[in-house]
């Protein structure tokens, strides 16, 4: 494993750490083996990346994690991807936080959910279809 040279009150000591296990470890010293046990435990060496630390999203119903930009009655997509999935059609009666669709973006889906109360009056995207940041998906009123 490891190799140490050690000086002791003049005298050197060449020593190799065999097996190294919780507190009990096996070296050699000088060509002879030794069974010792540590009384004091190792600390382990600290991480080397960081970790994340994140607040949990205080979300109230009708809010999704992107930020959506309402015009009028109509919803935009919040970035650029691609409509995985219809959750509504026109005519449908929508509550606030209903999902009206899934739409992926970044390689990950995200449920675009009704801002308000309403009926959906249009509806400008189709399954499969690519959509740039800020395009008008769908319309309630």
């Amino acid at each position: 494993m490891k190799k140490f040279t050690f000086k002791i009150q003049g005298n050197t000591y060449d020593v190799e750490v065999l097996q190294f296990e919780d507190q009990q470890a096996q070296i050699e010293v000088n060509g002879t083996t030794y069974d010792v046990e540590l009384e004091t435990p190792v600390k382990s060496a600290a991480p080397k990346t960081p970790k994340l630390v994140r607040k949990p999203a205080n979300l109230q119903d009708g809010e999704s994690f992107m930020n959506k930009v309402s015009v009028g009655s109509g919803i935009k997509a919040p970035l650029p991807g691609v409509i995985i999935e219809m959750s509504s059609k026109v005519g449908d009666a929508v509550k606030k936080g209903q999902k009206l669709l899934i739409m992926e973006a970044m390689k990950m889906n995200n449920d675009i959910l009704a801002e308000k109360d309403g009926t959906v009056s249009k509806i400008n995207v189709s399954e499969g279809q690519s959509v740039m940041e800020g395009d008008l998906l769908i319309e309630v009123e």
